[in-house]
């Protein structure tokens, strides 16, 4: 039996506030399989973002095990935790990140370098032109509109080759025909490099070119429906 790339057993994330403990995730229980595409999907509070960011290994879990391309990240610390995630996972934000006094290139090159690869800049070339923007390599990103700064951060995030692909709200500062030009690119890639991809959204029509929808809400996954 092939084990699940992505799986959530009893997770749960409680945060330190000013006002007392909250509960972010209550219980959380979720499994994705290789090449799968998954929506998370539910309204704002709901936990979605917070799921993303604890498979990203970005918030640890104060409950329940989370397996990841094969390492229970729990018991991981810091350093060892940053080489699973830089091998294995890359991260489209809704915001970009990208550093704003570097190029596209240098923006994309920057995991690569970190990561001690000497054809860190080749490979950014290549991966900006898979994405279009060979034509853009050396300009910053505040001379680059918001779907090309979006198509920069989808780049960086396959530089390293991830077998898990993570977006947040990709979509959330572009307008529509933008946001759909970037959404074809994603599952295009996804789907060229048989990759697993997890996506965070509230639009319904993004959510239904997924493979699977997966409900969240008050911090915790509803149940699908069975089936007649």
């Amino acid at each position: 039996m092939v084990k699940p790339v992505i799986a959530f057993d009893n997770v749960s994330l409680t945060l330190s506030t000013r006002a007392g403990p909250v509960e972010i995730l209550k219980h959380v229980s979720l499994s994705v399989d290789a090449g799968e595409s998954v929506a998370i999907v539910g309204p704002s509070g709901s936990g979605k973002t917070s799921l993303l960011m604890v498979m990203a290994g970005l918030e640890r879990a104060t409950g329940g095990s989370v397996q990841v391309a094969g390492h229970e990240l729990a018991g991981l610390g810091e350093d060892a935790l940053a080489l699973v995630r830089g091998a294995n996972i890359g991260i489209v934000f809704q915001s970009f990140h990208l550093v704003p006094t570097m190029t596209a290139l240098e923006n994309v090159a920057l995991p690569l370098e970190f990561a001690g690869r000497l054809d860190a800049f080749e490979t950014a070339r290549a991966l900006l032109d898979e994405v279009d923007l060979s034509h853009r390599t050396d300009h910053f990103p505040a001379q680059l509109s918001g779907g090309e700064q979006q198509r920069v951060a989808v780049a960086r995030a396959l530089s390293a080759g991830p077998q898990i692909l993570l977006a947040d709200e990709p979509t959330g500062n572009l307008d529509g025909k933008t946001g759909e030009h970037v959404i074809d690119l994603l599952f295009d890639l996804q789907r060229r490099r048989q990759a697993t991809l997890v996506l965070v959204t509230h639009e319904t029509r993004l959510a239904g070119r997924c493979g699977r929808v997966v409900h969240m809400a008050d911090g915790r996954v509803e149940p699908e429906p069975v089936s007649a």
